[in-house]
């Protein structure tokens, strides 16, 4: 497969990019019913308060990801190539998502354990394998810890994810995870890896 930039996530539903650009808390029930195709009554017993609904769209939103993360991982053809495309991925989903979105998602208890399980059960096991792959490769350092290195990573999501860590408005959520992530991986690589990602670091 080509290892050009053309990969395509698939859309939100209509409904999720609603609440992504709205947001839990301030659309009123009968907008919430009309957006979801519902009466308010029906709307109330499928989602008997906001945490639910936010829960729901963010458990729908991860069988999206997965999805596509198999897409991309069958588009690029190196664990670099596809360490950066999950990068790109998450930039370009980002760019489309309000600042205050993930922070506000957090507030919600069961939507914060649910993230926290599938950065433990999906991210980890993800990245953990990449590295591997890329050190037998030689396209990261051989040297690097894998354990310690995915650890590393993972905070760093929850930096990106958690309310208060950077001033409210002063920065898109899509540039503090370039910034974060991008320079911190290109030092995991091997000059040969670094190569190899120079195009797809240029893109992002």
């Amino acid at each position: 497969m080509s290892t050009s930039s053309a990969f395509q996530a698939s859309p939100l539903s209509a409904s999720a990019a609603y609440l992504r650009k709205r947001g839990y808390a301030a659309p009123t029930d009968n907008e919430l019913a009309d957006t979801l195709g519902l009466t308010p009554e029906a709307l109330r017993t499928q989602h008997p308060s906001r945490e639910a609904l936010a829960l729901h769209f963010l458990l729908e939103d991860m069988e999206r990801q997965k999805h596509d993360h198999v897409r991309l991982f069958a588009w690029y053809a190196s664990p670099v190539e596809r360490l950066y495309g999950l990068i790109s991925y998450s930039i370009k989903d980002l760019l489309d998502t309000p600042t205050n979105y993930y922070p506000d998602l957090m507030q919600y208890p069961s939507a914060a354990q649910a993230m926290q399980d599938y950065l433990a059960q999906h991210s980890t096991p993800q990245l953990q394998q990449l590295l591997n792959e890329g050190i037998r490769q030689g396209l990261f350092r051989s040297d690097i810890n894998i354990q310690l290195v995915t650890i590393i990573l993972i905070q760093q999501v929850n930096i990106v994810l958690t309310p208060g860590i950077f001033p409210a408005g002063s920065f898109q959520v899509a540039e503090i995870f370039r910034s974060i992530f991008l320079y911190y991986i290109r030092g995991l690589c091997t000059d040969q890896g670094a190569r190899l990602a120079a195009e797809h670091f240029a893109r992002l």
